[in-house]
């Protein structure tokens, strides 16, 4: 039995069925893990939900920005930009059922046995992994309520950034809960996020989410996506960068979960 994870395959689905030939996996005794973004951009994205929804148990994703966006544009509260690839998702007769199968993804995965956590973009600096396991769980709980458009409408609702706050009100909570776990890329200290700046060169006083030596994560293996210009690579042995642009042409990453080896397809 092995358990790999997947970078961000955006409706990529041709290379994520190569990338698992390749990896020989076999629903029936290994698990994929999903770093989020499972949809978008890419040709792909009704296959590809079909697909890791058929997986059942052996399948365990994570939301990512894209996988968000998708829920707020089919409950009407986001239009689709220019460049996305959902309508054939949207029209499909089986919509429904894949939306809220997707609804009901987590937002991190912690494995306690093996001390392994995923997420889509990153954990604060200012959180342990106990913190960011209780507030996931409490974003989760809103996104699987029945009022969960009313808590989609409030996470995609343009606010000022600000740093985290215990005493934050909670519709304040879950939308900054959302950017950490979904949008970040660069923040301070303080877990106040850049999400302006997408390559390497952030804000005076930022840096990439995983560089503050003094995070009680710091240490923790962690596997994440969202990030491909850092093309895998993210200078740290514990923290696992696995988005490497497949929906812009490059590879789709698996890493395999127990001994962190790599392997790879091109799209």
């Amino acid at each position: 039995m092995a358990t790999y994870a997947v970078g961000d395959i955006q409706g990529c689905y041709d290379p994520l069925r190569r990338l698992l030939d390749k990896l020989k996996f076999d629903p029936d005794h290994d698990v994929l893990w999903v770093a989020g973004d499972m949809v978008n951009r890419g040709p792909k994205s009704l296959e590809t939900l079909r697909y890791l929804k058929s997986l059942g148990n052996s399948c365990i994703a994570v939301l990512g920005n894209h996988d968000l966006h998708l829920l707020a544009v089919a409950c009407g509260i986001r239009k689709q930009k220019g460049k996305d690839t959902l309508t054939e998702l949207l029209t499909a007769p089986d919509a429904d059922e894949l939306l809220n199968w997707l609804r009901f993804r987590p937002m991190l995965h912690h494995d306690d046995q093996r001390g392994v956590t995923m997420v889509h973009a990153g954990i604060p600096p200012i959180w342990t992994i106990e913190q960011a396991i209780e507030q996931a769980r409490e974003l989760e709980q809103a996104l699987r309520s029945e009022d969960h458009i009313k808590w989609l409408r409030k996470i995609f609702k343009n606010a000022k950034p600000q740093p985290w706050d215990n005493d934050l009100k909670l519709k304040k909570k879950l939308r900054l809960t959302a950017s950490y776990f979904t949008q970040m890329r660069f923040c301070n200290a303080h877990g106040m996020l850049d999400l302006e700046s997408k390559g390497s060169t952030p804000e005076s006083g930022y840096a990439p989410w995983f560089s503050f030596p003094e995070s009680p994560c710091y240490r923790e293996q962690i596997i994440f996506g969202h990030w491909a210009a850092l093309e895998g690579i993210s200078g740290h042995d514990n923290i696992h960068a696995i988005d490497t642009g497949c929906v812009w042409g490059k590879s789709l990453t698996a890493i395999n979960v127990d001994t962190f080896e790599r392997t790879e397809v091109f799209g």
